[in-house]
Parts: structure tokens; sequence; C-alpha cells
């Protein structure tokens, strides 16, 4: 614990990152002064909450990779609250250098570097990603949009993690698929985080789990909230929800908005197969900056997923392929040059107050250098020739 203590500054304010269903997340950093041969890299701390119970489902989920049948077993008798029994039992199960790294190793799931497991502290150390989740990203305001590239692009390896959780000997359900658990790296790569409810899928002949109903509003799947029965598909309507507020820009459920809007399912769904209403729901921050062929196959696609007969939903492994194939067309709009007086010529000449009090300016008349700016960014300089009408239009 001291030497988590020492990467993360003795857990200050300055290094505080969030809370989760775990605990508290703090920024750290480890190298080889820490350990020897340790890569020296930015990490994510996550203290667990010791009166939370989704931080002791996740320290489970962690151990699985390295626990025996038996033992398993032995811990779904156990309370939750009592789990420090297990480790009285002379089990020393937690003596491994890295935990998680065994059956849920991937690309797109979040890389767990170590853990803790002093007295009643539990902690566990993961690789840092840069910027954060999806969430904030999403529906932060007053920043710029996630353009639609990317926004396909967190889709896919956001996918990804999924099916690769899905197609496990044992199979994985992850049962909290939703924008705040996708994290994203400094290239905007997509990996999933947070597997405090995730559980096995059905074995043999068993078409399905029975558990009691968690997760978030707005994401479970409809047959989960109602009987309770868990599949894989249950994953696939939450990540159809994802890729539905991927979209239209709107959260799966925003009680800010009128009352026949506030849930996004409810209000989209309609949309989602109707070609020629479709540019009514996409995301108006993007400014028509989108593959207009590409949101009518995401569209389709999330329909899909999002239909009430998990049987009817595709598989994980077929929505990454779907989704593969619309990150290659090229038929995305650059979209309107907007014309932007440059800050010099207000400063200098004065221009925009003389086009505004006397309707006449020389400087417009005859033509100055100006730029020109595509999709919010500055692209490149070209001369301009502004009629009279033209420059009093400039208020």
């Amino acid at each position: 614990m001291r030497e988590l203590q020492k990467v993360t500054s003795n857990f200050t304010r300055s290094n505080y990152l969030g809370e989760g269903g775990f605990g508290t997340v703090f920024k750290g950093f480890v190298d080889a002064k820490l350990r020897p041969g340790l890569e020296p890299q930015p990490v994510a701390v996550k203290v667990l909450d010791l009166d939370g119970s989704q931080g002791h489902r996740e320290w489970l989920v962690r151990l699985r990779s390295i626990l025996t049948s038996f033992v398993i077993s032995l811990i779904e008798l156990i309370s939750l609250h009592n789990l420090t029994v297990i480790f009285s039992l002379g089990l020393n199960l937690l003596q491994a250098e890295v935990i998680f790294l065994g059956q849920l190793k991937h690309d797109h799931l979040v890389n767990l570097i170590g853990y803790c497991c002093e007295n009643e502290q539990r902690v566990l150390v993961y690789e840092y990603m840069e910027r954060g989740n999806l969430e904030h990203l999403l529906f932060r305001s007053y920043a710029a949009a996630l353009p639609w590239l990317t926004r396909l692009k967190i889709a896919v390896g956001a996918a990804k993690g999924l099916a690769f959780l899905h197609e496990e000997q044992k199979p994985v359900i992850y049962r909290d698929f939703k924008t705040s658990n996708i994290l994203l790296d400094s290239e905007y790569n997509a990996k999933l985080s947070d597997f405090g409810l995730a559980t096995d899928g059905p074995e043999g002949d068993e078409t399905h789990v029975t558990t009691q109903v968690m997760g978030t509003e707005g994401y479970a799947a409809p047959e989960y909230v109602s009987t309770g029965h868990l599949t894989t598909m249950s994953d696939v309507f939450s990540f159809g929800v994802v890729l539905l507020e991927l979209l239209t820009g709107r959260r799966s459920v925003d009680k800010k908005l009128p009352i026949r809007e506030q849930v996004l399912t409810k209000w989209a769904k309609p949309f989602l197969k109707d070609t020629q209403r479709l540019d009514q729901i996409m995301d108006p921050r993007l400014e028509g900056q989108y593959s207009i062929e590409g949101a009518k196959k995401a569209a389709a696609l999330a329909h899909q997923c999002l239909s009430h007969h998990d049987k009817c939903r595709p598989t994980m492994t077929k929505v990454v392929r779907t989704l593969e194939r619309l990150l290659e067309l090229n038929d995305i709009s650059i979209g309107f040059f907007v014309y932007i007086v440059p800050s010099e010529v207000k400063n200098e000449k004065g221009c925009v107050m003389k086009c505004v009090e006397e309707k006449n300016c020389d400087e417009h008349k005859n033509g100055f250098e100006g730029e020109l700016k595509v999709e919010g960014r500055r692209r490149k300089r070209h001369r301009s020739s502004k009629s009279k009408k033209g420059c009093s239009s400039s208020k």
C-alpha cells in the first residue's frame, strides 16, 4: 500500500480522477524505480469502496483467471461483505504478480497492471486512458463534437471487446455496457472497463442465466428487466443503445427533454428504418459531416440490436464486421466554407465598425486576405471579394 501511496502522491486531491461502482479512482505514475523492469507509464488506481457490493464483485471477476473451480464455488457461498473470511482460510491465492491477464486479456479491455490486497484494503491498478470515458467526450458542453469517423472507430473497438467476452470458451456477459464504461486512449481506441456486474454466460444446454436485475437505466434489455433472464444478447441490446447515442448525440435517458423524448430508444427507434427521416435524429453537432450511406447502415444495425426479440439481434461478431465496412465509406461531405473576418483587420483597420456604421468599406469592396474555416478549423488563406451589400451583411 505504501507503494501505491507513493505513486499517487498519497492519494491527493490533485490526482483524483473520479468515482465509479468499484470506488474512487486516482491517477499515478509507475516506473522501474518502483519495481525493476516496470515500464514507465501513468496508471489509474482504483480503491475499493468497502461499503459497496459492486466493488467486491469486480474484485472477484479479476480473480477469476487464477481461482480453481472449487474456490469459485466457495466464494459464491460466502457473503460478499464477509469476503475476508476467504483469505483467513489459508488460501494464499492473492500472491500472483498479475491477475485478470488470463482468459480476459484483450486489446479492447482495459489492461490490469497490478493489485494490492493488504489488510482490508483492495486496490486495482489499471493502465491510464488519456481521453477518459466516452460519456464525457460525447455529451460534454462547449466543446467540438466527436467527428463521424471517430465515433465509428470507438463503436468498432467497443464491439470487439464485447465480441471477445461473448466468444470465450466460457462466455462472459458484461451486463453494464454503457458510454461511461468505454474508456479511450490518446488515439481514441476504445477499451471496456468496470467489470463489477459481469457474470458467466449460460453453459451446456442452458439458454440463459437468471440473476437479480442490475445495471443502468436506459441500457438494459427488456427481457432482462422483465424476467431477470440474461444472455449475451442482453449485451447486444445495450450496444444498440450506445450506437444510438453515437448517432444522435443524446443520452439514453434525459429527463430534461420533453416526456416523449426522454427515453432515447422509444423516441428514436421509429426513425431508424425510415431513411427519409433519419436526418431528423442525427446529431446536429455533426453539421451534416457524416457518410449518408454509413449513417443509414449504422441506423439499420442499431435497429437490429434493439429488437425486442433477443433471437433477432445480431451477434457481436456480426456487429463488428458491419461497422468495419462503414469505416471504408468515403462519401462524407466536406461541408460549407465559412468566411471568417480576420481579427487583425478588425483591430488595425476598424473594418467591421466602418461596415456597420457607413454601410461602405473600401477594404471589402477591393478584397483582402481572409481565412477560410471548415468544420471549425482554419484551413488556408483565400482572397475574397465583397460588394457593398455583402459587406453590410457582416453585421
